[in-house]
């Protein structure tokens, strides 16, 4: 059963949410050749003040 974690800056809309995952768990089912319901797919929002880049906090 893949887990795929998917880390990125917060404010993606819902759509944006639903079109990755459809792109993205098609792919994992074709290339892995696994079931679609043993897909799993997180999402880790965090703000861009939690992210630093370079030495530099991302909100910069």
């Amino acid at each position: 059963m893949p887990v795929i974690t998917v880390k990125m800056f917060e404010g993606r809309t819902r759509q944006q949410r639903e079109e990755f995952t459809k792109v993205v768990t098609k792919a994992a089912v074709d290339i892995l050749k696994t079931p679609v319901e043993h897909v799993w797919i997180v999402f880790e929002d965090r703000p861009k003040s939690h992210w630093a880049i370079g030495g530099k906090l991302c909100d910069q």
